[in-house]
């Protein structure tokens, strides 16, 4: 099974996570079920005309595609005509060599949040127009269209995030390889169920305060974050604290809020992100299926029922009582 992976509106993150892989690395641990790239802009030798050949050649069905990987958002402007971002070396804009692909390709996926939504690219007053492959933001659309299927059948494979964890593209492409995909095994927004039927709390290192509502008041303390610091970890759809990155880290594990980056439209929360909008005391974004009655209700016996342990611990950068320890 063969990739061509494309790269257009955006930083490159995903695909510098994606090298980030280790034990095996990502060409090693692909090419254990037969996973190889046609081409990757950064991982290919192959340039100038030579791949304005592989790419004509895979647009007009003359070599099969068996999946077609994008990165980036796509650039509709100036008024729908992609002439904001052309591919280097043509005079044809990428909006329209990845539809032409795509229309081609056995299997696509957009690789990040901005090819999935629009993401970073996407966001302000989006002089671009830039969107995602079949979203643009929370509502279906795109570059590619609402309809758009590729040739097994399947929509875009939104593989979100900001950037998104180099399992999640590992373990995407090899379940294909292996036994292929289908449409129950995607979530509401397209993404791949393996990562987004959990959440970013589960297993968050934070999760004893969080029961507590013990709340960190400053970025150094070690307290649960939600309350008073943005964090969107019972919320965003991901399995980063379980699936961590690079074997040992996190957002919340380093101690920056979870901000929700695999879900649409997470660039522009309408606030800060180290801030949690809220009223009267209560927190805007509650966890996700929580009514807000019952939110209530358990915050207040759990702040009643908070050791002091938890209580001071949460708003140190340290662990100033020990467990088991009583502070005198």
């Amino acid at each position: 099974m063969k990739i061509l992976w494309l790269q257009s509106g955006g930083c490159g993150g995903c695909t510098m996570s994606l090298l980030c892989a280790e034990n095996p690395n990502v060409l090693d641990t692909l090419a254990t079920a037969g996973i190889e790239f046609l081409w990757h802009p950064s991982l290919s030798e192959a340039s100038g005309a030579e791949v304005i050949s592989l790419l004509e050649q895979l647009a007009a069905g003359e070599q099969a595609l068996e999946i077609l990987c994008v990165e980036g958002s796509i650039l509709r402007g100036p008024n729908g005509t992609g002439a904001f971002h052309k591919l280097a070396g043509t005079d044809t804009a990428m909006l329209h060599w990845v539809q032409r692909l795509a229309a081609q390709a056995q299997y696509t996926l957009a690789i990040g949040t901005c090819a999935a939504f629009g993401g970073m690219t996407a966001a302000g007053n989006n002089p671009t127009d830039a969107c995602g492959l079949q979203y643009d933001g929370h509502l279906p659309g795109g570059a590619l269209g609402a309809d758009y299927r590729s040739r097994a059948g399947l929509p875009v494979i939104n593989v979100a995030g900001c950037p998104t964890h180099p399992g999640w593209v590992a373990e995407t492409l090899l379940l294909w390889a292996m036994q292929g995909m289908q449409v129950d095994e995607l979530d509401h927004f397209a993404r791949p169920r393996f990562y987004s039927d959990h959440l970013a709390h589960h297993g968050c290192s934070r999760n004893e305060y969080y029961e507590y509502k013990a709340s960190a008041e400053k970025p150094s303390d070690l307290g649960c974050m939600m309350e008073h610091l943005g964090c969107l970890g019972t919320q965003a759809h991901a399995d980063c604290n379980l699936r961590l990155w690079n074997g040992q880290g996190s957002c919340t594990r380093a101690g920056y809020a979870c901000i929700n980056c695999t879900a649409p439209e997470f660039e522009e929360p309408g606030h800060p992100f180290l801030h949690t909008p809220n009223i009267a005391g209560i927190p805007i974004g509650l966890p996700t299926d929580m009514p807000k009655a019952w939110f209530v209700a358990l915050a207040s016996l759990s702040k009643a029922a908070t050791p002091k342990r938890v209580r001071e611990n949460s708003q140190s950068d340290h662990i100033v009582v020990q467990p088991g320890m009583k502070k005198t």
